[in-house]
This record gives C-alpha cells, structure tokens and sequence, in this order.
C-alpha cells in the first residue's frame, strides 16, 4: 500500500465533514429563524390578545339594522367607521368630547380596494339621537359611539359595521412606534400640540418624517385652508400610516403599535376579526386605496350669534352613497326618513 494513501484518507474525510458542517448550518439557519418567527408571532399573538380584549365594546349592537345577518370580514365585504376623539386626561371630557376626525372605509374583498371616506366635522346633518340637526362632530358629544354611527348611517344610507374609535395619544403613540410617517406638509404652520401648548409645533412645507406630535398637529390644522382640505390631509396621513404599517420593516414594530393603542381605543372588532382585517393588509402589495370627500359650501346661521356650518351638496351626497353601496355590493337601494330641517334658534346646540 502506497505510504500517500492515509494522508489522502484523512483529507476526504475532512472534506466530508466540512460539507456535513455546511450543509448543517445550510438547514438550521433557515429552521432557526423559522422557529424565532414562529416564537414572535405567538408572543405577539397572546399579548394583542391580552391588550386589545380591554378594548373591545360592542355598544349593544350585535349588528347594523341595515344588514340582514352578521358580516364577517373573512367573506364580507365590509365598512368601518374610524372616530378621531378630542378627548384627553387634561381636559377631563371624556363624557362630552366631540369627534375631531371622521372617516368611512368600505372594504371589497374581491377587488382588494378600500374607499375611504372623509366626512367634515362641521357637516350639518340630521341628529337621531336628540331628532334635530346639527354638526355631525356633536353628535358624539350627544351619545357617544352608538350615537354618532346612527348619524352616519342615517347620513350614507350604508350599515356600519364596525368601529375604531380612538384618541391624540393613541395616535401619537402610533406613528411613533412606526419612527415617524413620511407626509407633504402644504405650507408653513404653527398649531399646538396635544397638551394644548400654543405654536408648541412649527413645521415648514415640502414632504418630510413626521413624528407622532406633528402629525397630529397636521392632521388637526385648519386655519390657513378649510375642512374639506383638512380632511385631504388626514385621509393621506391614514395611507400613510398603513403603508407603512404593512411594510416589512414594520413587523418587529407590532409590539409597539399593540402597546400604542391599548387602553387608547375602543372598537367593536374582536380579536379574531382583527386578524382578518391584518391579513387583508399585508397580503400581497396590491391593496387600492381611493379617498372620496363630501362636496357642499360654507353657511352661517344666526343662532343668535353668528354659527358657522358645512352645507352638503344633496346631489354630490346622493353620488357618494351610490359609490360606497355598489363598493360594498349591497342591493338596496333604502331612502332614509327625511328629517325636518327647521334651523329654529332653540333647535340649535353649539
């Protein structure tokens, strides 16, 4: 035998092993970061449960009067009203607080579109809670979320069926726990922050990262333009928050967001249906969003000081709810009671 052969022997079995050890590592890495994965989403699984089952309140309503049966959101297409509350601990107004922001989103499931709807915080609409008309903003203040989804459903002939309803900081927290959102600022604007402070804000135009307290003040500013230019912004502040919320880099973020709107947001979503709602988020980069406004004008009353209010186009109003019906596929066409517009000073609330 020749004297090269043990060397030779020692040489392919180190070889060999080394190609064990690769391959080795080759189908841990993977299963590694598989079973990290897997140990992260169960963490944030239990703790989304913990955090958001305080949340949940249904206000007694099992459903929408306009709807026949109880959606579900995994095969339903659906809508969701989002209630921006100007409430805080320092104003102690929880019980009478005024909606600041209002939106409607409809969800298709087939076209994988959302319709985002900004209805204006002075629109002069009819009330049921109290049966006469006013700003529709008051109406939470008149009797809270059932209250002000009555509104809007007398207002959109739609169902409602379900809510987000939360406050500046749960909105701060958020876009914070997200390192900021990317929005055009229009012009140069001083407004205060959430803890009322005058010009604590400056923010100067041009696209830029905003943090939570900023955007805020963006979204709540309106003193150099009008409601309707108010609520523009607000509806790209909301697709911004999405877009990057369904981003990848967001994932390791979820921790924060859970932990951001715990104790600062009330829904009607249990934690099963916001699931659905997560995966209709971030499956796929095709997800549509279209934003709607509601047309109308500037009107004063005489109340009997001057009371400013926003007069919905009837006609674009009518265009609007046929979008968001046909968006949500339901086939009625139902006519809601016409309320009696008498603007009587003692009908007035401001």
């Amino acid at each position: 035998m020749s004297n090269n052969y043990k060397p030779i022997l020692r040489t392919t079995k180190l070889v060999k092993k080394r190609k064990l050890k690769k391959r080795f590592f080759l189908i841990m890495i993977p299963l590694i970061i598989l079973l990290s994965a897997g140990i992260f989403a169960g963490y944030l699984y239990i703790k989304a449960d913990s955090v958001l089952k305080d949340s949940f309140d249904d206000e007694g309503r099992e459903k929408s009067e306009l709807r026949d049966k109880i959606v579900d959101p995994k095969v339903d297409d659906v809508s969701v009203l989002i209630m921006g509350v100007d409430e805080s601990d320092k104003r102690e107004n929880s019980d009478s607080a005024r909606t600041d922001t209002l939106m409607v989103a409809t969800l298709n499931k087939e076209e994988r579109s959302i319709k985002l709807l900004s209805i204006p915080r002075d629109s002069w609409v009819y009330i049921p809670e109290v049966d006469y008309i006013n700003k529709i903003n008051h109406a939470h203040a008149y009797g809270g979320t059932k209250a002000t989804i009555d509104t809007v459903e007398n207002l959109l002939e739609i169902p409602i069926d379900y809510y987000v309803k939360i406050n500046f900081e749960a909105f701060i927290k958020v876009v914070d726990s997200l390192n900021g959102i990317t929005v055009d600022v229009p012009y140069e604007l001083q407004e205060q922050d959430s803890k009322d402070k005058a010009n604590a804000i400056h923010l100067y135009p041009g696209e830029q990262l905003l943090n939570g307290e900023e955007a805020l003040a963006l979204a709540r500013t309106r003193k150099l333009d009008n409601d309707i230019e108010r609520g523009k912004r607000q509806q790209e502040i909301i697709k911004s928050i999405i877009d990057k919320s369904i981003s990848l880099n967001s994932i390791l973020k979820y921790d924060d967001i859970i932990e951001a709107i715990g104790g600062n947001m009330t829904t009607n979503m249990t934690f099963s249906e916001m699931k659905s709602f997560i995966a209709y988020g971030v499956q796929g980069n095709d997800l549509k969003v279209d934003t709607l406004t509601l047309e109308g004008k500037d009107m004063w009353v005489y109340n009997p000081n001057k009371l400013y209010y926003y007069e919905l186009d009837e006609e674009a109003l009518e265009e609007t709810k046929q979008v968001l019906k046909e968006h949500l596929n339901l086939n009625y066409f139902s006519s809601s009671d016409t309320a009696d517009e008498d603007l009587s000073a003692n009908q007035l609330n401001e």
